[in-house]
Formats: structure tokens, C-alpha cells, sequence
């Protein structure tokens, strides 16, 4: 088990790196009840001996029930979403979740036995930072930090670090990397990104 299959992982969940925005009727007991649930979904999948396939299911359900979406998959999107038909985005976001999920669920297999412990709660400007700590097997405890905001109208988190290090950073240079790759054909990218991961 290897920290940077971890840090992979729970990047997909996490998916991070927005733009602050403005946390509406959000408490600290509502963030860390968010991720405490996240948390407590990812581990019971983890320990679950399902097969890969349906592992990818339930992380893609956990990923669409806990992270804002379609925030996440604009960011991923970067300044090419403002060229992208609405049907397009529709689409990329539809991809990027099952990319993500197909992705990192191969590597949440790789930490089955380690745990996250959620340490405390702090607003940050106009979100909330729920700061934890992962536990791998083999491996020194690090910081795994949560930005949840209720902007879209519910609890979710939107940006996640590392030790850190924004995640989200890292999908969206792949996203980039991707469109490149076909001459900035959003079409033919998200082509791709349906047989990614």
C-alpha cells in the first residue's frame, strides 16, 4: 500500500482548488457531519470484499452524493468550458464522474485496513475547512483537509488537500492534458475520458 495510491484516491472524492463562495446557513457541526459521513461510506466500501466493478458503483454513488458535482467537473473543465455547448457540459460531467470513480476506486483497494479520523472544524472566509488525519498501514499519519460549503444549496464538499496540496489541480492539468491531445476537441476528449480511468 503506497501513499501516492492513497493521496489518488481520495483525490477523486475530492475532489479541490474553487473559487471561495459563500457559506449560507452552514454551521461546524454541519461540515463535520458531512464528512463524517463520507468518511464512514468510504470505509464501509473498503471493507466491503465486493468486486472492483461494483466497488466503482459505490464510489461513484459516494462522489455524487457528498461532492459538488458539477463545481468540481467546471473546475476540472477549466477556461474550456466557457467554448463548451450546455449539451457538452452535460456530457463532460457525466464522464468525468464515471473517469473519477473507475480511477481512484481501483486504488481505494490498495488502503483497505487504514482509517480517517476527522480532528476538528474551522470556517475559512466563506467555507468551512474540516481537518482530519489518515491512517495507512505502514505509513506515517497525514493531514487530509475538507472544504465544505452549502452554496449549491446543500452540504457538500468542494475542494480537498492533502498535506497541503490542492487535488483538484491535478485533474484539471489532466483534463487540459487530455483536450491537447485532440487538438482541443472537446467532443473527441470526452470520448476519452468515457474509456479513462
Amino acid at each position: 500500500m503506497q501513499r501516492r495510491h492513497f493521496l489518488g484516491a481520495v483525490a477523486a472524492l475530492a475532489a479541490t482548488g474553487f473559487a471561495a463562495r459563500p457559506a449560507l446557513a452552514l454551521t461546524n457541526a454541519r461540515a463535520k457531519a458531512l464528512v463524517d459521513g463520507l468518511v464512514g461510506e468510504i470505509n464501509r466500501v473498503i471493507s466491503s470484499g465486493k468486486p472492483e466493478t461494483a466497488m466503482f458503483a459505490d464510489f461513484e454513488r459516494i462522489f455524487t452524493r457528498y461532492g459538488d458535482v458539477p463545481t468540481i467537473a467546471a473546475y476540472a473543465l477549466g477556461v474550456d468550458g466557457r467554448r463548451a455547448s450546455a449539451a457538452q457540459k452535460r456530457a463532460f460531467q457525466s464522464a468525468f464522474t464515471g473517469y473519477i470513480s473507475r480511477k481512484y476506486g481501483r486504488k481505494f483497494r490498495d488502503f483497505i485496513g487504514g482509517r480517517i479520523e476527522v480532528n476538528s472544524v474551522r470556517q475559512v472566509k466563506s467555507f468551512y475547512e474540516v481537518q482530519c488525519t489518515a491512517h495507512l498501514r505502514g505509513e506515517a499519519p497525514f493531514a487530509l483537509d475538507f472544504m465544505v460549503s452549502d452554496r449549491s444549496g446543500k452540504d457538500l464538499f468542494f475542494n480537498m488537500k492533502i498535506e497541503g496540496v490542492n487535488l483538484l489541480l491535478t485533474e484539471r492539468t489532466e483534463i487540459g492534458a487530455m483536450l491537447d491531445r485532440r487538438r482541443g476537441d472537446i467532443d473527441a476528449m470526452i470520448a476519452d475520458l468515457k474509456r479513462a480511468g
